[in-house]
């Protein structure tokens, strides 16, 4: 770990636009993948963003963001990341496309990490696919570095508009970051059912859903699913099946009462999974006990 900036602070861009013409037009980054929009996915991984800039239509999203519109409307990514750039002030800015159904905030921290590692000798951070190739639009970037070059591309091609990001990046100096599924986008229909089905594997659909749950919530809590669901598991078997929803419900709701911090959470299973354990073991006593809980 670093003194650097890049770890205290920085802004993220979100490029949100786009025709989408290898999705037959839709409208891409409103797409869900496992109950949440693609956007708001990526929103979710860089929650941590001191300001976020969305360029693109206005959509609704689960967390406030500021908006900007690229000039010419259509003019590719450098016209978009242009008119993003004009609402960030931090010192790096975490690039990103609306595409990204397993960025997590795990990867931006890598990204942010990589960056600063460098001392200020890299000018990005990028994350690379499955193949080796860059991912520019998953990326962590000096803002400075940023805005110089697309002052000197727009004084050579006299716009920006219709310019491929490829003539930006290759004049940074960057530093690479091989990610095995966060680079994942969403450019055909067959790459959305391919995210939708690896989200339902069986070795991440809890963790999946309990981050939906909590986006659509609008809480943020640590949950511990191993613990609550061993709770679910004594209530169903030594009370009633029924029980296990409603039981994991109550302590949610008790914990809310106290605070709603892990903590209250972790205390209210506490004391709930002792009851289950008291009430199974009263079910299979034979004869009354004493008071001392003997036979």
């Amino acid at each position: 770990m670093t003194n650097d900036p890049v770890y205290d602070a920085y802004d993220a861009v979100v490029l949100a636009g786009g025709a989408a013409r290898r999705l037959g037009g839709a409208d891409k980054p409103a797409v869900r993948v496992g109950g949440r929009s693609l956007l708001d996915r990526v929103l979710g991984a860089c929650g941590g963003a001191a300001r976020t800039v969305v360029v693109g239509p206005r959509r609704a999203t689960v967390r406030p963001v500021l908006w900007a519109r690229e000039q010419p409307p259509g003019g590719g990514p450098l016209t978009a990341l242009d008119a993003g750039l004009r609402q960030v002030s931090a010192a790096t800015v975490l690039l990103l496309s609306a595409d990204l159904p397993f960025l997590d905030e795990q990867a931006v921290r890598a990204l942010l990490g990589a960056l600063g590692e460098h001392g200020g000798t890299a000018e990005g951070a990028v994350l690379t696919d499955p193949g080796g190739r860059e991912q520019p639009l998953v990326a962590a970037y000096r803002t400075e570095a940023l805005r110089r070059e697309l002052g000197l591309l727009a004084a050579e091609h006299g716009t920006l508009s219709g310019l491929p990001l490829r003539l930006l990046t290759t004049e940074l100096s960057l530093t690479r970051l091989h990610h095995p599924t966060a680079s994942f986008d969403c450019d055909t229909w067959e790459d959305i059912g391919t995210a939708r089905a690896r989200i339902r594997d069986d070795r991440s659909v809890l963790d999946e859903w309990i981050s939906a749950v909590k986006a659509e919530l609008g809480i943020e809590i640590d949950v511990d699913t191993a613990g609550l669901l061993d709770l679910a598991r004594d209530a169903a078997h030594g009370v009633a099946r029924p029980a296990a929803p409603l039981t994991t419900f109550l302590v949610g709701y008790a914990a809310a009462l106290r605070g709603g911090g892990p903590e209250e959470l972790a205390e209210a299973s506490r004391k709930a999974t002792a009851l289950a354990a008291r009430w199974a073991e009263e079910g299979g006593t034979a004869g009354p006990q004493k008071p001392d809980g003997s036979s």
